[in-house]
């Protein structure tokens, strides 16, 4: 068993609440601009103490409609400005937010609602509403429905005025750091999804001690910002919502990322917050740009000198003379217009919820901007470990953050303890004993150390495949790399009990017409045609070939199968985060499965490098 503890920096304070957090913060900065909200084609900004002002009012607005305190309030809406609104609100009020991912399904909806106890819920859209008016006679419970783009926020804000301001700071300290700030059910990748509680104490010990850690992300001279897109119900933007007000970092959101990078460009952030998926992206669209303008050479040629330089500047070396010069010519030709597209201003990304591969991790940090991994989950606040500015290396998920202790068992798993570790699950005492040792909560995620105490994730426990020669495989170290190419959706590795490994794949529509055209094919093929294409399955094969050069050849995906399909949330088979789930996928896909163990033809993919 190895361990690696990081002290807190910060001195505990177990009356602290979350609501402490803004209150200090107004102390501190009234008139620094906490938010920008889209404007036309800009942002109009909303200062720290206009932002209390409005938590105020809508606290009161809450109270007047018959809130009591401990009450749980659902809440379904995209990424925006009145998400953390509401957050807070809800806690000035002495309320508990319960989180609904905007995509839920009705019975999802109803699920949440029902398991948490809501007595309220605050939906966005029409959509929203409709999904959960279906299951509203199964929710007698719920009383107050309100609809943002109804304006329901500004007549609950009218409604109560007449509520003192001293019954809202009495509501607002009644809360301790042990009591529960928040119900965010976990994503649901295998079976019913388990309500989390996170305490007050998980965000606010979190938040001071990662703000310190993090400080030359949250305390830029030029004044910190972030552009905020991936979903604020789920607890990753939602702990870097509340350490931004906090820290005093001005948050932009932009929840369409087909609108990403023209608001990148116009809010011009000096750090994101993405998921592995959103760099490959990036990467891929400015590829296949390139390749569309007769570049795509210079492009290759310009990461590639990238990807070396970092490699050399990481391990210490000097980098030679001709690098250097390429270096300086590549950065005028193609990073420089990277960083641009970006907004001019990103030093720094935090990405979590899947690793990033090494590749691209070099080659952002030739851009200038440093990818600071991290690992977490829900039932650890979000980060537990994350590289730092000045403690970083690639291709790692970083130290423990300050406050938190992690250890890897015997077999691998990684056990978490510390500020940031959640309470129990929500009505379920079996769950909550069988993922403790003690204090420390068992991730199910496998991975190791290096002397420096520096993370890697090796892959999930309870995905470890077995082969019918007994070899022991982690799917993620061939998916991750496989998925980076810009053709792949999704990739599942599959062969459990089987006597080679094999995989499903998965093509990524946005992606397939660029990459066709550019690629001397019919750019307007449908789906069903180029899952068949040779030139399609010959690309494929070689992102496999290429995954499969760093693993032995019992590890190595033998045969493939190209799905006519996607998965998508909808289909059951992603979480709201977009990571797979493995068993609805080898349940419905169990006739694929079974045809690559039964003589599948070759045009389905037979690998070449076995």
């Amino acid at each position: 068993m190895t361990q690696f503890d990081t002290p807190a920096l910060v001195e505990a304070d177990p009356q602290a609440n979350a609501t402490d957090l803004l209150v200090d913060r107004v102390a501190q900065t009234p008139s620094s601009v906490l938010f920008s909200v889209p404007d036309g084609d800009g942002w109009s900004p909303i200062t720290t103490q206009q932002f209390y002002d409005q938590v105020i009012a809508l606290a009161k607005g809450l109270v007047a409609a018959g809130i009591q305190p401990g009450d749980k309030i659902g809440l379904m809406s995209k990424t925006r400005y009145e998400w953390t609104l509401i957050d807070f609100a809800t806690w000035f009020a002495g309320a508990v937010l319960v989180p609904v991912y905007e995509t839920s399904s009705p019975q999802q909806v109803k699920w949440n609602l029902a398991d948490s106890g809501a007595t309220s819920v605050i939906l966005e859209t029409a959509d929203h509403f409709a999904r959960f008016d279906e299951v509203h006679p199964e929710l007698p419970e719920i009383g107050n429905v309100w609809q943002i783009e109804l304006g329901d926020l500004d007549k609950l804000a009218a409604a109560g005025v007449g509520v003192d301001d001293a019954e809202i700071e009495r509501r607002r300290t009644l809360a301790v750091g042990s009591d529960i700030a928040t119900l965010i059910y976990t994503s649901g990748s295998t079976g019913k999804p388990k309500g989390c509680v996170l305490t007050h104490s998980n965000f606010v010990e979190l938040a001071r001690n990662s703000a310190v850690a993090l400080k030359e992300v949250v305390h830029d001279p030029r004044g910190a910002s972030t552009l905020l897109f991936i979903t604020t119900a789920h607890v990753f933007a939602r702990f870097i919502s509340v350490l931004s007000v906090h820290a005093g970092v001005r948050v932009g959101h932009q929840p369409d990322t087909k609108l990403l990078l023209p608001s990148l460009g116009s809010f011009k952030p000096t750090f994101l917050l993405a998921v592995p998926r959103v760099f490959e992206k990036v990467y891929n669209v400015s590829e296949q740009k390139a390749e569309a303008g007769g570049k795509g050479k210079i492009f290759r040629a310009a990461a590639d000198a990238a990807v070396e330089h970092s490699r050399l500047v990481q391990e210490g070396k000097p980098v030679p003379f001709g690098l250097k010069i390429k270096f300086k010519l590549f950065d005028k030709l193609v990073y420089s217009k990277l960083r641009t597209a970006m907004g001019g201003n990103v030093t720094y990304a935090v990405s979590g919820s899947a690793p990033l591969g090494p590749r691209l991790g070099h080659f952002y940090h030739s851009l200038g901007i440093t990818i600071l991994e991290g690992y977490g989950l829900t039932e650890t606040t979000a980060p537990a470990t994350v590289n730092l500015a000045n403690k970083s290396k690639i291709g790692t998920v970083g130290p423990a953050l300050p406050g938190v202790s992690v250890r890897t068992a015997d077999d691998g798993e990684i056990e978490v303890k510390g500020v940031n570790v959640f309470k129990e699950y929500w009505k379920n005492p079996e769950a909550t004993a069988a993922s403790f040792d003690g204090e420390w909560y068992k991730t199910g995620d496998l991975g190791s150390f290096d002397a420096d105490g520096f993370l890697t994730i090796t892959g999930r426990k309870k995905e470890i495949i077995v082969t019918a020669g007994g070899k022991n495989v982690a799917p993620a170290a061939l998916e991750d790399p496989i998925r980076a190419n810009p053709l792949v959706g999704q990739i599942v590795v599959v062969g459990d009990q089987k006597p080679f490994i094999s995989a499903l794949v998965t093509l990524d529509p946005e992606m397939l017409p660029a990459w066709l055209g550019n690629n001397g094919q019919d750019a307007g093929m449908s789906l069903a045609a180029a899952v068949k294409n040779p030139a399609v399955l010959a690309e494929v094969q070689r992102a496999i070939d290429a995954a499969n050069e760093s693993v032995s050849r019992a590890e190595s995906i033998r045969k493939f199968v190209v799905l006519n399909t996607e998965f998508t949330e909808a289909s059951g088979h992603l979480t709201p985060k977009m990571s797979i789930k493995r068993d609805n996928i080898l349940r419905d896909y169990s006739g694929e499965i079974e045809g690559m163990y039964s003589g599948a033809p070759a045009t389905e993919g037979i690998s070449t490098a076995g």
